[in-house]
């Protein structure tokens, strides 16, 4: 890809309707334009995680949305279970676009974030103009998945004090001068037990993924994209769900981690697909008000 122009940043916060009342959702916006983005992350993991992907993007000229779902991040965290599921997640991301005015959007998510993606897409398809789905959680990855969220939600509803402590031993910790992964690691961290127990919880013990039937009725562009050698999300999810919605196009790592660690090849994938559906949608509202 050619040298990246510069594109500008602001943090803004959405509120949504939730059991207890009004909910806060904190989210970042890169770039401007009508070419919408929006970047979901992995269960318990903050937005930060998409920032150099963010960023990438809108110096190619998307509008990027990257979302603190209910729990995560610097969003309201309230400690119900019930007020999490995958298809809460996905209702937030549609009143995210309905607070910027933003009629469709590519939305893309990373693990438990791809399945959230998946589930706007089955919600409301018409606010969808594809999805970027890396390393999606489905039948194959359930067990890992559950071998580490199981003793999370244990160490937080019956150690609580435990998840406490390293909680207290990390924040000090300087954050400007480590490197990248590690203050998305110790972001991560910053979380109180009870709130992570909730997230768990709720998730999944909820509806954790839309249906084979309903992921075979998805009718928008799909790139998903398979990680290698990750067992916590095998490639044979990935390869599933691109066999399971018409026209999904699959995109093999060719090393584990690829997108983290030599993000080059992935980055002009992810941005051809971006920007060709951008452009069908707004060939699309053209040609329906003419």
């Amino acid at each position: 890809m050619g040298r990246a122009a510069l594109a500008s940043e602001q943090v803004g916060q959405v509120f949504v309707e939730g059991r207890r009342g009004r909910d806060r959702l904190e989210y970042t916006e890169y770039g401007a334009g009508e070419a919408w983005v929006v970047l979901l992350p992995p269960l318990l993991v903050p937005r930060r995680v998409h920032d150099r992907t963010a960023r990438m993007l809108a110096s190619q000229g998307l509008h990027v949305l990257v979302l603190d779902p209910l729990g995560h991040g610097r969003s309201d965290r309230p400690a119900d279970p019930l007020s999490y599921s995958v298809t809460a997640f996905a209702q937030q991301v549609v009143a995210l676009l309905d607070h910027v005015g933003a009629a469709r959007a590519v939305v893309g998510g990373s693990s438990i974030g791809a399945n959230v993606a998946l589930e706007v897409a089955v919600l409301a398809p018409e606010r969808v103009a594809g999805l970027i789905l890396d390393g999606p959680v489905l039948d194959n990855a359930l067990g890992a998945q559950l071998a580490v969220l199981g003793p999370v939600l244990a160490a937080a509803r019956l150690a609580p004090f435990a998840l406490t402590a390293v909680r207290l031993a990390t924040r000090p910790l300087p954050r400007r001068i480590a490197p990248a992964w590690v203050r998305l690691a110790l972001d991560t961290l910053d979380a109180r037990p009870a709130p992570v127990a909730a997230v768990v919880h709720g998730v999944l013990f909820g509806r954790f993924a839309p249906s084979a039937d309903e992921r075979a009725g998805v009718a928008v562009p799909a790139l998903v994209l398979a990680r290698t050698a990750d067992p916590f999300h095998p490639a044979g999810d990935a390869e599933m769900l691109a066999g399971e919605i018409p026209g999904a196009v699959l995109e093999r790592a060719e090393v584990p981690l690829e997108w983290r660690r030599r993000p080059e090849r992935l980055d002009i994938a992810v941005t051809r697909f971006a920007r060709e559906c951008t452009r069908s949608a707004r060939r699309g509202r053209r040609t329906g008000s003419s």
